[in-house]
């Protein structure tokens, strides 16, 4: 039987073993975007779309002293909110995005970023995926996370044949243990940084390739 041929009991002990590797080799592994609240990671993910972390790390340095509670962001003049993000690409979309999230925020929710799935992707430019890091990161909701790294590593190591991050999601779920939907999330992405690219794996250097079915087929050629 291949990795690819697997019962779901055995892809779950596989996926406990992939964890176990990455988890010791990425101790370290987190959420990437500085944020000190919810509200916090919540504008710097809906910023990171089409931007990196480290770029959007360094422009909430100054955002985040500058917007401080979502009437911040809801009474500041546009032009004022698009220039202090502008450096973060789509910057007309993501201030709109952070405006009418931040006035839903006050009118619905009392001034305070929301705690379920459910309401928080009511909120503007907020998808299962930014969903997921705030509630997994602020609120210890075990999450899945799925962003590009995941789908590709996910697809890799063969815990799913889809490229839809929903179904990614819900893959993964049955697969991964609950109580490390939230780090195996973060550790895939640091792996995916370290080692697993997209264009030039470093297969012959990874600490997972018996556990992979894509860096076993590289390591056979």
């Amino acid at each position: 039987m291949t990795l690819f041929k697997q019962t779901l009991d055995a892809k779950r002990e596989r996926a406990l073993a992939v964890y176990e590797r990455l988890s010791a080799l990425y101790p370290e592994a987190t959420c990437s975007l500085t944020h000190r609240s919810p509200l916090q990671l919540l504008v710097a993910t809906i910023l990171a779309a089409q931007c990196t972390d480290a770029r959007v790390n360094i422009v909430t340095i100054t955002l985040f002293k500058r917007f401080k509670t979502p009437k911040d962001y809801v009474d500041a003049p546009r032009a004022e909110l698009e220039e202090a993000i502008r450096t973060c690409g789509f910057y007309h979309q993501k201030a709109k995005f952070i405006a009418n999230a931040s006035q839903r925020i006050i009118d619905v929710y009392g001034g305070q970023v929301p705690n379920t799935m459910e309401d928080l992707v009511t909120l503007e430019g907020v998808g299962r995926k930014t969903a997921n890091c705030v509630l997994g990161q602020c609120f210890g909701v075990p999450s899945v996370i799925v962003d590009t790294h995941c789908i590709r590593l996910g697809n890799r190591i063969g815990f799913t044949k889809s490229m839809d991050p929903v179904v990614i999601e819900r893959d993964l779920m049955k697969i991964w243990p609950r109580d490390v939907w939230t780090p195996f999330s973060h550790c895939m992405v640091f792996h995916g940084r370290a080692v697993c690219h997209a264009r030039l794996p470093r297969c012959c250097e990874c600490a997972i390739r018996d556990l992979c079915p894509y860096g076993s087929r590289r390591a056979e050629r």
